[in-house]
């Protein structure tokens, strides 16, 4: 059952629901996040957050205390590209570097009504090389994203291997969205259940990033990528999201593409619940799982899920 305080997400979206014909600009869009996304998540303390310019991208040094220097979490906020930001996810981001025990850098890119595609995914490649030509090892990097996020994630990768750069060694993804197409059964099977993503508003979101892009592109719909010699990921969905059915299609996809993959199904939860990391239990649970499975990959000692959890929060 799900807790008392991880119903402040669903409430989030029922709101974001009722609010839609309120919310008619796009400068709207992002201060209703700005508000209202941002207090879903508890301070992780203990951590600092230095602004920087990732070669001319805005982007965010997240450091916890302790954390190990070398190692890094490069992560790409969701929003649906109609909102999020380095300010909307830097605790989130806080509480997932916190457990696993470095640093992260949290980067912007424009969102749709700034520019379309492929501008989002350019921001990410050039915010990866003002990291690496800062001499961190890529095998000390995992890549992390939520929703939206997990586009430029795949973006990422797949011009690396293109330009036969070195990847890093491991991928971790909340709610992944990796289907513009939209084929998954969950968009009806969870309609009732989900109060904001119903397909025809994740249409919306899809013709407001690409316009008449095609929407089979593996750089924008991973689900069609060629996946072959990508790290492990490790992807965590909400059981009654819309978008569930992505996250369980693309884990198939990726086994049998020979990656290592993982794919951890909340019951009860909705859309990025981890954004109530500090707040839910469920929350961080799954950033302790998370922590938990990427030390190892980046060099850290092995520390159990629950361990990982206890320090998050």
């Amino acid at each position: 059952m799900a807790s008392i305080q991880s119903e402040a997400n669903r409430n989030h979206y029922a709101a974001i629901a009722a609010n839609a014909g309120k919310l008619t600009s796009p400068q709207a869009i992002i201060d209703y996040n700005d508000t209202h996304w941002t207090a879903l998540t508890g301070e992780p303390g203990g951590v600092d957050y230095v602004e920087v310019d990732a070669g001319g991208v805005p982007a965010m040094w997240i450091v916890p205390k302790g954390a190990d220097e070398e190692r890094v979490l490069f992560y790409a906020h969701g929003g649906g590209f109609v909102g999020g930001s380095i300010y909307t996810h830097r605790k989130l981001v806080g509480h997932l570097a916190k457990a696993a025990g470095c640093r992260a850098l949290l980067y912007n890119y424009p969102l749709a009504h700034q520019a379309k595609h492929p501008a989002q995914l350019n921001a990410a490649m050039t915010a990866w090389t003002w990291l690496t030509d800062r001499g961190f090892d890529t095998s000390h990097i995992a890549l992390a994203g939520d929703s939206c996020g997990a586009m430029l994630t795949y973006g990422v990768l797949q011009r690396l291997r293109a330009e036969g750069r070195p990847l890093p060694v491991a991928t971790l993804i909340i709610s992944g969205w990796f289907d513009m197409a939209l084929t998954g059964a969950s968009y009806e099977t969870n309609r009732d259940k989900d109060p904001a993503f119903a397909k025809a508003a994740v249409d919306w979101l899809v013709t407001n990033f690409i316009g008449d892009g095609d929407r089979l592109a593996p750089e924008v719909s991973a689900l069609y990528a060629d996946l072959r010699g990508f790290p492990p990921v490790f992807l965590q969905a909400g059981a009654d999201e819309t978008l569930v059915d992505e996250s369980r299609m693309f884990a198939e996809r990726a086994r049998l593409a020979g990656v290592e993959t993982r794919l951890d199904v909340f019951d009860g939860m909705l859309h990025s619940f981890q954004m109530m990391a500090g707040k839910a239990p469920e929350a961080d649970d799954a950033i302790g799982r998370f922590a938990a499975w990427v030390r190892p990959r980046l060099g850290l000692p092995a520390v159990s899920d629950k361990v990982a959890g206890d320090r998050a929060a």
